[in-house]
């Protein structure tokens, strides 16, 4: 009793001035109090440490706490739950983690606090080891870390937690079903959002506005606005949150005139307009680039006082910068009264996007000086700045400062900063840091194919994509535009109808981005049926649609047919564009059509208001080129409203080679020698025009030339897919494994050819040799070898398919078309220009190309 009345009255004494007194001599006064018991002192620290925690005082409460864990004094859960937090509220997570780690009892909030924590800054593995361990879980340790896996990109795991959870007999509730279907929007995962959808409808959450806003924003971005719409039409009552969502929606699938519409119902309806609906339909504006509607809006913004809004201002910044208006958007971004980090991303994203790079750059070191937090999406549109191969040491820095804020392991960040590095052309560095993630996601994997593809690695890309598909992750319509141009590339028909096969199962066939990569796919391939197919099959057709089929056909040689399905697209009411009439013009070129090209080149500026660019006039010196019409050709040239550039001599040029034009080739290649000195097509081009005319002094001044200046030609080779591998070939190639068997195999054909009529055509060697040496050197052109090599390793009648990366010579073709008929084999050849098909002793081209 002593003691406790000794320890009350110094208790009194001190109580009164907790909060007057420095904390630092208070515990040292509290702790020469020895004659107090430890339930006594326990319950004054607490009182202490209870007050520190309501006065946010983070240090205090550090200190008291620490003071009590040393002295082996008890604090309680709920207090050390109330220290966690507070801990966690100002971005404390080490020292909320301490604070668990010494609890002696905690219950299930301490556990749900500190999950909830890892939650918000992104650090998953942490939140679901600490799930993992819990002895037991409620509602709201379920909800946590579904938001958590769903709010950072591990929609999988978010959607498998949440069928666990229905089996572990947790009743869901609004907050569950927003972080499932903001999982399945992100994945754009339509048939599990319905499934979830479902679920909503028997649990009576679907007419919740929560889960409203939720079921939109998924349909949505799944591209299916029309659910979306009905949703929001069966909704009892709607908030702002929810028209929000559905007028987001609309602006996300390019429905902005519906979104405007909407806009203007909602004002009818009385409903307050909120800085959020203002930033959706300015983004609509934004993505439409609608920009007098985006200036009637800003008015509208002006009236209502949400001028000064940092989250409006944002959305005008943005809806300026994508409208390239960017000194407007600078304008705004300036005036801003406070510039938070979404107004820092939209002025550095408008900066990228507009190409002033640097720019970007140095905003973003602004940005850095600035008390505004980075956030991912500044870190992200900063990356992209220094997406090209000349930033890549900005790059550098910027993944630095990364590292040094903590940012490297969101995936958002990781993934724009392999974007950068793929980009860049460091596709080592881009595929070392997708190895160190924990769990690298689809964007992260879109990123690393897309490098290999561009770096031309196609191969790797395809193994990649199956690599993706093993660890469980869903491709979608990026990955398989990404892949499909590999498979083109590569001109892999196969690989390219098991891709299509797997589109089909993921349902995205009549995706019209998707949809546009298969037909290009398939006429890369010379299957130009199966482009038309897949062409006839995909609904709500747009130009980018009727581009690649046009495209597609002039490819294939197939004028007349890209013809016909540019004035059926005429009649379809869709407008052409600039990449229409390069494959019209084209079209026309491969097929002979001079009368037809040139009504097409004068009609893009008469009738679509189209004014021609390089390469259209390039389409048209090549058509007349190749008909022989070499003064048009450099007439043509002579009256372009701009300067001629590569593509433009290079056709010229090509043109000489067909009709031996070697004056008017010298002064194409002299243009071209000034424009790309180190292109080494130029020189090889002139040298065997001049080997052709045989000018062969000319020829050695060429070569000299081309040995002072560094400049190295481009080694042909051509390849062929046989049983899944890819064979390739050089000219007098001795490397295959069955080269014997291919070289008596052609031997063996040799004669028959020459009773066919086959005769070697000897001015396409470019050398100085004799006759019979000119023989020799043709017969192992790397296109006859491949060729015999398919013709030797598939069962008779299969399909031959053959890709040179060089243009195929007069003699090989000449070659090819005589061992179609002998072999009885259908023989698909694609160069650097165009495709032949032949058969039965016959090409596509007719000889015209």
């Amino acid at each position: 009793m002593k003691h406790r009345n000794t320890f009350g009255f110094i208790g009194n004494l001190i109580w009164p001035q907790l909060i007057k007194t420095n904390i630092g001599k208070l515990i040292t006064t509290c702790a020469t109090a020895k004659t107090c018991t430890n339930n006594d002192e326990s319950r004054y620290y607490a009182h202490l440490l209870q007050d520190s925690i309501a006065r946010k005082s983070v240090s205090e409460a550090k200190r008291i706490h620490t003071h009590m864990i040393e002295n082996i004094l008890r604090v309680g859960t709920f207090l050390e739950n109330r220290l966690i937090d507070l801990h966690l509220k100002y971005g404390n997570v080490e020292d909320a983690r301490q604070v668990f780690d010494k609890m002696t009892e905690r219950d299930i909030s301490s556990w749900n606090t500190l999950i909830g924590g890892y939650a918000k800054i992104g650090v998953v593995d942490f939140a679901r080891e600490l799930f993992d361990r819990m002895p037991e879980r409620d509602e709201v340790s379920w909800n946590t870390i579904i938001g958590c896996y769903a709010k950072h990109g591990y929609g999988k795991e978010a959607l498998k937690l949440f069928s666990q959870m229905k089996l572990a007999d947790m009743k869901v509730n609004h907050f569950t079903f927003g972080s499932v279907l903001s999982a399945c929007a992100c994945m754009e995962a339509l048939d599990d959002g319905e499934q979830v959808h479902l679920h909503a409808i028997k649990t009576g959450f679907d007419l919740d506005v929560v889960v409203g806003s939720a079921l939109i924003d998924m349909y949505a971005k799944c591209e299916k606005i029309e659910d979306a719409r009905g949703v929001f039409d069966k909704m009892l009552e709607r908030d702002v949150v929810l028209w929000t969502s559905m007028i987001s929606g609309y602006a996300r699938c390019g429905h902005g005139k519906e979104g405007f519409e909407l806009f203007r119902m909602m004002n009818q309806a009385g409903m307050k307009t909120s800085q959020f609906i203002f930033a959706s339909v300015l983004s609509s504006c934004a993505n439409l680039l609608a920009l007098e509607q985006g200036k009637q809006l800003h008015v509208h913004v002006i009236r209502s006082g949400f001028e000064s809004n940092g989250y409006v201002g944002s959305a005008l910044v943005d809806m300026y910068a994508k409208c390239s208006i960017i000194e407007d958007a600078k304008q705004i971004f300036h005036g801003m009264p406070k510039q938070d980090a979404v107004s820092w991303t939209a002025m550095i994203g408008g900066c990228t996007e507009n190409g002033q790079a640097g720019e970007a750059l140095k905003l973003f070191y602004q940005m850095q000086k600035s008390v505004v937090k980075m956030d991912h999406f500044a870190l992200a549109n900063v990356l992209s700045a220094c997406s090209c191969e000349t930033a890549l040491d900005y790059g550098k820095q910027v993944h630095t400062h990364i590292f040094k804020i903590g940012f490297e392991m969101s995936p958002f960040v990781g993934s724009a900063l392999l974007d950068m590095y793929a980009k860049c052309g460091s596709i080592e560095d881009a595929h070392q840091l997708q190895n160190e993630m924990t769990r690298p996601d689809g964007v992260s994997w879109n990123a690393l194919i897309a490098g290999y593809v561009r770096k031309g690695d196609n191969l790797k890309a395809l193994m990649l994509f199956g690599q993706m598909r093993h660890e469980g992750l869903q491709p979608d319509q990026f990955t398989f535009v990404c892949i499909l141009s590999a498979a083109a590339s590569l001109a892999s028909l196969k690989q390219g109808k098991q891709i299509h096969g797997y589109i089909i199962r993921s349902k995205l066939d009549s995706n019209i981005f998707v949809g546009s990569a298969l037909i290009d796919m398939y006429a890369k391939c010379g299957s130009i049926e199966d482009a038309r197919h897949v062409f006839n099959k995909v609904p709500g057709r747009d130009g980018i649609l009727w581009n690649a089929m046009i495209v597609g056909y002039a490819l294939n040689g197939c004028g007349k047919e890209a013809i016909h399905l540019f004035e059926s697209m005429l009649q379809a009411g869709m407008k052409p564009d600039e990449i229409t009439f390069i494959g019209v013009l084209s079209a026309c070129s491969h097929a002979g059509l001079v009368n037809e090209g040139r009504d097409y080149f004068v009609s893009m500026s008469q009738n679509h208001c189209i004014a021609p660019k390089a390469k259209h006039y390039a389409c048209m010196i090549d058509l007349v080129g190749r008909a022989g019409l070499l003064n048009e050709a450099r007439d043509l040239i002579d009256k372009m409203p701009f300067k001629s550039d590569t593509i433009i001599w290079g056709a010229l040029l090509s043109a000489c080679r067909i009709h031996g034009n070697t004056e008017l080739a010298k002064q194409a290649a002299e243009w071209l020698f000034e424009l790309e000195p180190e292109n080494a097509t130029t020189y090889v081009l002139l040298s065997n025009i001049y080997a052709a005319a045989g000018r062969w002094d000319d020829v050695s001044k060429v070569r000299k030339m081309m040995k002072e200046r560094g400049v190295t030609k481009t080694p042909g080779y051509s390849w062929i897919e046989v049983k899944n591998r890819m064979h390739t070939f050089m000219v007098h190639d001795r490397s295959h494994p069955e080269t014997e068997e291919i070289y008596a195999a052609l031997k063996g054909l040799a004669g028959q050819m020459k009773e066919a009529g086959y005769v070697p055509d000897t001015n396409f060697v470019f050398y100085d040799v004799e006759g019979e040496n000119k023989e020799n050197i043709l017969y192992y052109h790397s296109e006859k070898l491949a060729v015999v090599f398919g013709i030797i390793s598939t069962p008779p009648g299969t399909p031959i398919r053959v890709v040179n990366n060089l243009r195929v010579c007069g003699d090989c073709h000449a070659a090819i078309k005589v061992l179609s008929k002998i072999a009885q084999r259908y023989i698909v050849l694609r160069d650097a220009n165009r495709f032949h098909h032949f058969k039965d002793g016959m090409c596509s081209c007719g000889n015209y190309w």
